[in-house]
């Protein structure tokens, strides 16, 4: 029987530091959409490596794991050679399936510049299928589950994507104290 390392996590994993990259600036003078997700997809491979989840699993074991939604709030522009880190917060996650959420914060100010949200599925990489993770690889996210319980599930959780009602709106102004 193989030995097996335990493993430890911080709640949340944060990522390494990042940098805004010249080319993912637009016409607008800030980072394109895209690369938002860019930075997300760098932070989620940071982080599920920790748990077994990496280049070398897919390399050894043929299997990997994809995306099968997300949902991404914008919240602050980024701007050219900003530096950013991302946290990850393990929300759930079952035989086949990992539920995340993250934040890109800026690295020296802290602020949030954008969530985003989303559902992996691990995939057998010959089938093509949808499949159980490994006994290992559960077992870690069980790990990496128990340390990120302890933290406050995030208030954009399951957001819906919806124009607010008028009053909700107006509601919504009176407490921000801007006039309409």
């Amino acid at each position: 029987m193989e030995k097996r390392t335990p493993v430890f996590f911080f709640a949340p994993f944060v990522s390494s530091t990042m940098r805004v990259e010249p080319a993912w600036i637009d016409y607008n003078g800030h980072m394109n959409m895209a690369y938002y997700h860019v930075l997300f997809d760098r932070a989620v491979e940071e982080g599920f490596s920790l748990v077994g989840l990496g280049h070398d699993y897919m390399e050894k074991r043929k299997a990997s794991f994809f995306a099968a939604e997300v949902h991404t709030t914008y919240k602050r522009e980024l701007k050219l050679h900003d530096r950013v880190r991302i946290t990850l917060q393990l929300v759930d996650f079952d035989e086949k399936r990992i539920h995340y959420y993250l934040e890109i914060r800026h690295a020296n100010e802290g602020w949030v510049a954008a969530s985003m949200e989303g559902l992996s599925l691990h995939v057998d990489m010959e089938t093509r299928k949808v499949c159980p993770f490994p006994d290992d690889i559960l077992a870690n996210l069980a790990v990496m589950k128990t340390t990120h319980s302890r933290l406050s599930q995030p208030q954009a959780l399951g957001h819906i994507i919806a124009i607010p009602h008028k009053s909700e709106f107006q509601d919504a102004l009176s407490a921000s104290g801007t006039r309409h």
